[in-house]
């Protein structure tokens, strides 16, 4: 079989509140800004397939320089989702993993903040991580995993 995909680029994030999710990714996070900017046009009309869209994006880097992408749409926002939370189970993306230094410490700062956690961080039943499902400001599933030494 012949090897198509090289390496995973980035992930977008759709969000409600561009800045509000800047400070949540960078100042909670702790996600480096790498870019920000606007675009409109030809070219982002066929991109994303939707004819006259204006949209904003900030591109965060974690430590080890991958990338995730926060998107706004200006022109075209699609709220339809966005009042209810989302479920592990649904079909399409499921959630967004981040392996993190130290979780515990990052469990009380997000809940002391009002971000819904599903649980405390749970020790996987083979002892080697500590893991839990948090949301994002716009109900975004994010898997925060702590490797256990």
């Amino acid at each position: 079989m012949q090897k198509v995909v090289r390496s995973a680029r980035h992930t977008g994030l759709v969000v409600s509140n561009l800045n509000r999710s800047l400070d949540f990714y960078s100042g909670v996070l702790g996600l480096e800004v790498v870019g920000r900017k606007k675009e409109k046009g030809p070219y982002i009309d066929s991109v994303v397939g939707i004819k006259g869209v204006e949209l904003e994006w900030i591109k965060l880097r974690t430590q080890d320089g991958y990338i995730i992408e926060l998107l706004n749409y200006i022109s075209h926002p699609d709220t339809s989702s966005a009042s209810a939370p989302a479920r592990s189970n649904r079909l399409g993306c499921s959630h967004v993993a981040f392996t993190v230094n130290d979780i515990d410490p990052l469990y009380e700062k997000l809940t002391a903040e009002g971000f819904a956690c599903n649980s405390k961080p749970q020790v996987s039943p083979d002892g080697k991580v500590k893991v839990m499902y948090a949301h994002d400001p716009d109900g975004i599933i994010l898997e925060l995993v702590q490797e256990i030494k």
